[in-house]
């Protein structure tokens, strides 16, 4: 493996990890498709800053993006706050009118700069090694000093402000009760989020940016209650998608961005069906067990009501069709089942309660 692949396969996991950090909260709180419209809107903000400056390589184009970023969600906020329209269609409104207008602006004054559109969306992770920069004596590539310094900012803010966002998060009244500015809180996370975004999307496009925010912590949410463990398995998930996606784009010769975006996809498909206790395999085993349940405890319950009288119909195999309106195949299947799990035995072609079964038939009758 070349120095060149190891590099653009670290630029993607640091990308991944600065991202999966703010992504959690982002989706805990359920603006998650705010990281979409800022990845966006900041294009604008590099934009107006170039004016100004005539500089691409000026940091104060980063200042610009990531206060256009805040500018997002004041607007957001505030037409929300109108009660006019909700969130997501404050979101809808907001983010293409600045997204098109940085459009415009690059088409009509910038055509001979290097800003390019097509570029800011997709990305091309595979040139990211060659723009380079020199620190404490060693030439690495821009993008992994530039990301790494973001990812060190954001671990540094939640690791700072834990107990804060946690609280801000999940009660965010008492968050203000208790005097911890869950307003400031949440402005310095978008903030955050605005400066991730200007920082990756240079080298992967924003739509790897928004892939890598939300899917990974979706899909860790699917994975744990924990919320520290959330983001544990946030930033892995992200990584390992990095790593999958990289070589998968070399399989296919296709855009390393797309590949990425794509296989974190497959890694949130993959938890969405096997996900231990919220998957939907895990989902349908539950439900087909508690039919299973609920059939056994009727069986139980009908038995025992007729357990006084042993010469009774009610008891036999060949009348449950008719006393408790079952089919003969989903008869004969609950009885199995019911053996299995001890509580019915069969005796002569009729069936007799064992105490295990006694025990839960009385249990439901007292219950209902």
């Amino acid at each position: 493996m070349s120095t060149t692949q190891l590099e653009i396969q670290a630029i993607a996991v640091v990308v991944a990890a600065a991202c999966a950090l703010p992504g959690v909260f982002l989706v805990l709180r359920r603006t998650a498709m705010m990281s979409d419209a800022i990845s966006h809107t900041v294009l604008l903000g590099i934009v107006l800053t170039y004016f100004v400056v005539q500089d691409l390589s000026s940091p104060l184009l980063i200042v610009g993006a990531a206060a256009t970023g805040l500018l997002t969600v004041w607007l957001v906020e505030l037409l929300s706050r109108t009660r006019l329209v909700k969130e997501d269609a404050a979101i809808g409104l907001v983010f293409p009118a600045l997204f098109s207008l940085a459009v415009i602006l690059i088409s009509r004054f910038a055509r001979g700069v290097h800003l390019d559109v097509d570029m800011v969306l997709l990305g091309e992770l595979a040139f990211a090694p060659f723009d380079r920069l020199a620190l404490f004596g060693l030439d690495l590539p821009r993008a992994l000093v530039v990301m790494s310094v973001i990812l060190l900012l954001n671990l540094a803010f939640i690791l700072l402000f834990y107990k804060e966002l946690k609280l801000a998060t999940f009660d965010a009244g008492l968050a203000a009760t208790l005097g911890f500015a869950p307003a400031l809180l949440h402005y310095a996370l978008m903030g955050l989020v605005s400066l991730t975004a200007v920082g990756a999307f240079d080298a992967v496009g924003s739509i790897l940016v928004v892939a890598l925010m939300v899917t990974p912590a979706a899909a860790a949410y699917l994975l744990t209650d924990d919320l520290r463990a959330m983001i544990g398995l946030s930033v892995l998930i992200g990584g390992a998608s990095a790593i999958a996606g990289y070589w998968l784009a070399r399989a296919l010769d296709g855009n390393i961005a797309g590949a990425m975006a794509t296989m974190t996809g497959v890694s949130f498909l993959v938890v969405l069906l096997f996900a231990p206790s919220r998957g939907l395999v895990a989902v349908a085993s539950r439900r087909a067990r508690q039919r299973w349940d609920f059939a056994q405890a009727m069986l139980t319950v009908h038995l025992l009501q007729h357990e006084a009288d042993p010469t009774s119909d009610e008891n036999r195999v060949d009348h449950l069709v008719e006393h408790i309106r079952w089919q003969p195949n989903f008869a004969e299947q609950v009885i199995r089942y019911a053996e299995r799990k001890g509580t019915v035995r069969r005796q002569a072609g009729r069936l007799l309660l064992t105490d295990t079964g006694r025990h839960l038939a009385q249990q439901r009758v007292v219950q209902s």
